[in-house]
């Protein structure tokens, strides 16, 4: 059927280039088409009526394996599309799984911190700020602005003015930068 439809189009394409070497009448036009898809149609059939019954047979078979692998080779992408998707969600509830876990332990490690911080803030703010001073300027940045914002701020200031003027200009920039 797609031959004959193919020598349809074909014989069309012939007689487009006939009808341009010559002026014919649009009625004049379509019986020639149809004169030259009508023979075209009767050379397939005889060469069809040539062959036999076994062979038109094994060319359906012939044809039917084909389509056969194709159907297989579908359905084998098929499966492993499915394995593979499979695969993908299983890792992603894996790193779903992995995501949380970190989560919760930066969480964990967070109120700890906050908990050490606040105990820190308790020992410094019962201290003598020239003490406290003392403590407060050797402690990581992070740690020591942390301690001084907690801190009531008279005993803050007092710390403040008993630090290093370097070390007290630092940790008062980073002070104000703090995000809440």
């Amino acid at each position: 059927m797609a031959k004959i439809k193919w020598l349809i189009a074909l014989s069309l394409l012939s007689s487009s280039v006939w009808a341009a070497d010559k002026k014919y009448t649009e009625v004049e036009f379509e019986k020639e088409v149809n004169k030259r898809v009508e023979e075209r149609i009767e050379k397939i059939i005889r060469r069809i009526k040539k062959k036999s019954v076994a062979e038109l047979t094994k060319e359906v078979l012939d044809r039917e394996k084909v389509v056969e692998k194709r159907e297989r080779a579908v359905e084998i992408k098929e499966e492993q599309f499915k394995n593979t998707t499979q695969d993908f969600e299983r890792q992603i509830a894996e790193f779903e799984q992995r995501q949380t876990n970190f989560i919760a332990c930066v969480d964990k490690t967070n109120k700890e911190q906050d908990t050490r911080i606040k105990k820190m803030v308790e020992v410094v703010g019962n201290m003598k700020p020239a003490k406290a001073a003392d403590i407060i300027g050797v402690q990581d940045q992070d740690i020591a602005v942390r301690i001084l914002s907690k801190l009531d701020t008279t005993k803050a200031s007092k710390i403040f003015n008993l630090l290093d003027k370097e070390k007290s200009a630092q940790l008062q920039k980073m002070y104000l930068n703090m995000k809440k």
